[in-house]
């Protein structure tokens, strides 16, 4: 009996080795590596050095480093707040069947098409102080021209809005969710006297809660790891205004020739994330609702 149990799961083992052998070579081997390198002194040239907890002690004191993880906790709060908010509106106005809300629905999701570097390029070529298009709209206007990309805070508001721009899986998602929220709801609501305000924080939000959790742990998931855009629109500047924890990582690595204490960056990220995302969804656990619950 017990060969006869055993020739399935061989079987299955079988199948799915492909899949064990790249997790294995491409996952799991780079992830222990990277855990080696970053107790080592190593500089991609020479052999790795064991320095044991020297980088993390270091990463204590980095003033860029620290100015690298806040540049990040601004940015993920601004494109996760002000994403979900505006995906969520947008998408609640899309399901009004307006004239025209196909269209806009389209227009919407067609930045996601886009791929990221060359989205970059178009608006670093829009928010260029001289020549740009946008502050030649504003000369138009008589209106004051701002250096987008040359001041921190204009650089910093640059880098979100490029990031905002792409918000049309999250209208989407949220799109698709009000729809299967069911209409015997709605017409309950209407006869007891809801309104339109009293609807939406009483049925549709609560419905839709799973998703909007889905996307908040998604969205600070890839807000927290922001590293093309500001390397091609500001390289991290001015003044490190822009440069995100995964920027930093990257010129650690890459730059300055520092893979070990790149790794030791890269996993304090890495548990960074994994502690923020386990708070929300902690969080989330009496905050989702969940039908049959």
């Amino acid at each position: 009996m017990a060969t006869a149990r055993l020739h399935p799961t061989l079987r299955g083992l079988t199948w799915v080795s492909p899949w064990l052998l790249g997790f294995g070579l491409f996952m799991l081997l780079p992830i222990t590596l990277s855990a080696w390198y970053s107790l080592t002194d190593y500089s991609l040239l020479d052999r790795p050095i064991y320095v044991g907890l020297e980088n993390y002690r270091e990463l204590l004191h980095d003033s860029v480093a620290h100015a690298a993880l806040k540049n990040s906790a601004i940015f993920t709060l601004a494109t996760v707040g002000v994403g979900t908010l505006l995906s969520l509106a947008l998408a609640l106005l899309l399901e009004q069947r307006l004239p025209g809300s196909e269209f806009v629905r389209a227009i919407v999701f067609l930045p996601t098409l886009v791929p990221v570097i060359a989205a970059a390029l178009l608006w670093m070529w829009a928010l260029n102080t001289e020549t740009g298009s946008v502050n030649t709209i504003l000369r138009t206007l008589h209106l004051p021209t701002p250096d987008w990309l040359g001041t921190p805070t204009g650089a910093m508001a640059s880098i979100v809005l490029v990031s905002l721009w792409g918000i049309g899986t999250f209208v989407v998602t949220y799109a698709a969710a009000i729809r299967g929220v069911p209409v015997s709801l709605y017409e309950a609501a209407c006869i007891d006297g809801a309104g339109p305000f009293r609807r939406l924080t009483t049925i549709t939000l609560p419905i839709i809660s799973p998703t909007i959790a889905f996307n908040l742990v998604m969205s600070i998931i890839w807000s927290l790891q922001a590293f093309a855009v500001p390397l091609v629109m500001t390289r991290g500047g001015p003044a490190n205004a822009t440069t995100t924890f995964a920027l930093y990582v990257y010129q650690n690595a890459f730059v300055f020739g520092r893979m070990g204490y790149a790794c030791a960056l890269a996993w304090v990220q890495f548990l960074f994330t994994l502690v923020l995302v386990a708070g929300v969804l902690w969080a989330s656990r009496r905050a989702v609702y969940h039908r049959g619950a």
